[in-house]
């Protein structure tokens, strides 16, 4: 496929970067010539320099051949332009732009960033902030959770835990933490994080304290699954939000019916406008990384502190110091994914990356075909991923056979097959696949990724 990328920013650098190892011929364009030479220098692409939104840039970069455009740039104004002039000069079929103000992606007659839409000459509208919003929110409903995603339209969930010592897994094998469970209550461990290197999961796998562990369950019966794997964390009261921003603001009206919310801001007239949207909330005028605020306003007495200002360092150091200052617990957005791996220790409990967020969401469109869902994991590492069976017995490689006479590749585990009709079964050795499921599988080495898309793909009619 061919694919222009405009914006070599964090995430169309990081888009670059999973995308050239797919097959795929990535052009890349962007005004700031030392980062596309950078990007030259590390992976096999071609890069254009110039204004994401000039005809005559968008024909150097190849449009007129573009299979897909994915506008990326800081801007929405240059992402909108930019997909405009793509769809009107040079026919692209398939235009994704990435849209970062309320004040755009909240008129649906322009565009609902949930559905694709041919108004304003974009296929699919991604929002950064609305997708890091409804994935702090997952996580707040989810105490305990390190992670929660989505999958068969959210009938099934992937939620990742951490075993601790005082914790029933502690000891106990993956045989008998399942054998507990009610027979509504089945789940599948798809992945364990030791020491930060998977370990396949087999029925005598054994815990230990620290394990990372990712299972699938259906999503009416996780909560009752998490109290009896790993005592389930108090639910969470007191919120406090740094950060008075698209995120900080949609999170607190998400939130503030059900939990008594703090927001802080700095800019005073911003707080104005803030208090004004919210109806429950109370809008605090302030710097996030002022201790003595933090004391005033009994930090100490917040079960959650969540930092989500625009900049990594504040939201890093003011984390800490509400940590150290006696929150219960603390998550920190972090843009820059050079410091997640960093940070997400005792200090800080829950580092969340905005950019492999946003790039999950755009996997799945870019991928299409048998590729409905993507969710990049371990700092893009790994993938859980939801594909589609499509094709026959005749046709497919997988369709008519049991999990176990297939040869999936390496570290590959599949948790979960959706049938057609909506019933969710859990994946074991023989269980079928039958033509049209999706099928939801956890792939520790995104290496193979591509080797999982070729297996499931159908062979292509003579």
């Amino acid at each position: 496929m061919n694919i222009i990328i405009l914006g070599a920013g964090q995430v169309g650098s990081a888009l670059a970067q999973f995308l050239a190892k797919e097959n795929n011929n990535i052009t890349i364009v962007d005004t700031d010539n030392e980062r596309l030479q950078k990007l030259q220098d590390h992976i096999d692409v071609r890069t254009v320099k110039g204004h994401a939104a000039y005809p005559s840039v968008l024909e150097e970069a190849g449009a007129e051949d573009a299979d897909m455009l994915l506008a990326v740039t800081p801007s929405d104004e240059v992402n909108l332009l930019a997909c405009q002039i793509a769809k009107i000069l040079f026919k692209v079929p398939d235009k994704i732009a990435r849209i970062r103000r309320s004040e755009y992606i909240t008129h649906p007659e322009l565009f609902d960033p949930d559905f694709s839409t041919d108004a304003m000459a974009i296929n699919t509208v991604i929002s950064p902030e609305l997708l890091v919003m409804r994935y702090i929110e997952q996580l707040i409903r989810y105490p305990g959770a390190l992670q929660v995603l989505d999958f068969a339209d959210g009938k099934l969930r992937l939620v990742a835990l951490k075993v601790r010592t005082d914790g029933p897994m502690i000891g106990q094998s993956i045989r008998d933490i399942t054998a507990k469970l009610s027979q509504n209550q089945e789940i599948r461990i798809v992945a364990i994080y030791r020491n930060n290197k998977a370990i396949a999961p087999d029925g005598d796998t054994t815990f230990i304290d620290g394990d990372e562990v990712f299972f699938l369950a259906q999503t009416d019966a996780i909560i009752s699954i998490m109290r009896k794997l790993n005592r389930l964390d108090a639910p969470y009261k007191k919120i406090f939000i740094a950060g008075g921003g698209n995120i900080g603001v949609r999170l607190a009206k998400a939130l503030e019916n059900d939990f008594q919310i703090k927001i802080l801001e700095h800019n005073l007239s911003r707080c104005r406008s803030i208090a004004e949207e919210l109806s429950h909330s109370i809008v605090l005028h302030g710097d996030t990384m002022d201790r003595d605020l933090l004391i005033e306003e009994n930090i100490d007495e917040i079960d959650l502190f969540i930092g989500v200002t625009n900049h990594d360092e504040a939201n890093i150091l003011s984390s800490m110091f509400a940590k150290q200052l006696g929150a219960r617990k603390v998550m920190t957005l972090v843009n820059n994914n050079d410091y997640v791996n960093l940070i997400q220790d005792d200090k800080i409990d829950i580092a969340i990356s905005a950019d492999q967020i946003t790039i999950s969401s755009l996997l799945a469109r870019v991928r299409q075909g048998n590729t409905a869902v993507v969710h990049t994991l371990r700092r893009g590492a790994a993938e859980a991923i939801e594909v589609i069976a499509h094709g026959s017995e005749n046709t497919s490689q997988i369709i008519g056979r049991k999990i176990e006479a297939i040869e999936w590749p390496e570290a590959t585990i599949v948790g979960a097959l959706v049938r057609e009709n909506g019933d969710l079964l859990m994946a074991h050795h023989d269980s079928i696949i039958e033509a049209g499921d999706h099928i939801v599988l956890f792939v520790s080495d995104r290496e193979q990724v591509l080797a999982v898309e070729r297996l499931i793909a159908p062979k292509k009619a003579r």
